[in-house]
């Protein structure tokens, strides 16, 4: 393609675009400004897969995106997207996610318990985290293990464990794109801390104790972080493998459902990390407070399967709406 010749011939129509873009219109003159739009974004298209050209791209770029808002029109976030985040785009983002969190919680959970056996039966291998007197006063009853969570006012201890967990189920989310791997040393560093909380209390005979104070918030905190691992790998994934998108398409709509995803998680760990505030360290017997955590559980997968199975069955993937989207362009042959 000449480029010059091509820009020779629709300069006029992209300066009378720019002139409807500034002033007010009257009814003609908004079907004239659709039509140039629909023109404009074409050309554009062209230039980029033909003649790239950094200076005019930029402009038409600029122009496409101006008009588009004209267009489509601003809208603001009410309740009602509130809602449908909840109800639909959010579960049903961890409902299309179940194939890579399921697997991930699995194999995570076994990792966590094979590391917690090799150090719980191995004494050569607990020497190597701490001296046998500050293992004992960790594992001992009244110890650390249990005064950990007792440790701070229940508010800001809650406040202090919901925003470590959120920041890590961000950085799963966000650091997928490095091909996933940052994800999974993130997910064996909690395991392996699980692991080793696992292994000295079932050292110590105490494994009971330990699983009552880590059953009625680590469900919820788990999964939250099984789900962001999840999807976090799903993400590196699509650089790999963008199926029938283009790898930049694909990359945005998954993108776009992590984000929101991480939005969605954060409120799942505030309920997680009320519970380890609230409910871990209280004085309810053990089955009462693993009772709570476990119906905190199932009311989550509940919700995925329920909402966001029937948000997916309906068409929904997640993504924002269309409206909300980035202009796509048609693509040159």
């Amino acid at each position: 393609m000449d480029l010059d010749v091509f820009v020779s011939a629709h300069r006029a129509e992209w300066d009378r675009l720019d002139a409807l873009l500034r002033r007010r219109l009257t009814g003609a003159e908004t079907d004239e400004l659709v039509a140039l739009y629909q023109r404009t974004a074409t050309h554009l298209s062209l230039i980029q897969s033909s003649a790239p050209d950094p200076q005019l791209t930029g402009r038409l770029s600029q122009l496409v995106a101006r008009a588009r808002s004209v267009v489509t029109g601003t809208r603001r976030a009410s309740w009602r997207d509130v809602t449908r985040f909840l109800t639909r785009q959010f579960p049903a983002a961890v409902y299309r996610a179940r194939h890579w969190w399921v697997p991930t919680a699995l194999l995570s959970t076994a990792v966590a318990a094979l590391l917690g056996w090799w150090i719980g039966t191995h004494p050569e291998v607990q020497s190597t985290i701490a001296a046998p007197s500050e293992l004992r006063e960790l594992t001992r009853p009244g110890g650390q293990y249990e005064t950990y969570y007792s440790s701070n006012p229940a508010a800001s201890f809650a406040a202090q464990v919901w925003t470590n967990n959120a920041w890590a189920a961000a950085l799963c989310l966000i650091l997928g794109v490095f091909l996933g791997l940052p994800v999974i040393w993130i997910l064996f560093q909690n395991m392996l801390n699980l692991g080793v909380g696992f292994g000295l209390m079932s050292s110590a005979g105490r494994l009971d104790t330990f699983l009552g104070l880590v059953l009625p918030h680590g469900l919820l905190e788990l999964t939250a972080v099984f789900v962001a691992a999840g999807t976090g790998l799903r993400l590196g994934w699509t650089l790999i493998d963008p199926g029938p998108r283009t790898r930049r398409v694909a990359l945005a709509e998954e993108g776009r459902a992590a984000i929101g995803m991480a939005v969605g998680l954060a409120l799942v760990l505030f309920v997680s990390g009320a519970i380890e505030g609230f409910v871990t360290p209280s004085g309810l017997p053990t089955w009462a407070r693993i009772t709570i955590g476990v119906a905190a559980e199932l009311a989550f997968l509940a919700y995925v399967y329920v909402l966001g199975g029937r948000a997916v069955r309906a068409g929904d993937t997640g993504d924002v709406e269309a409206a909300e989207r980035s202009a796509t362009v048609p693509t040159a042959a």
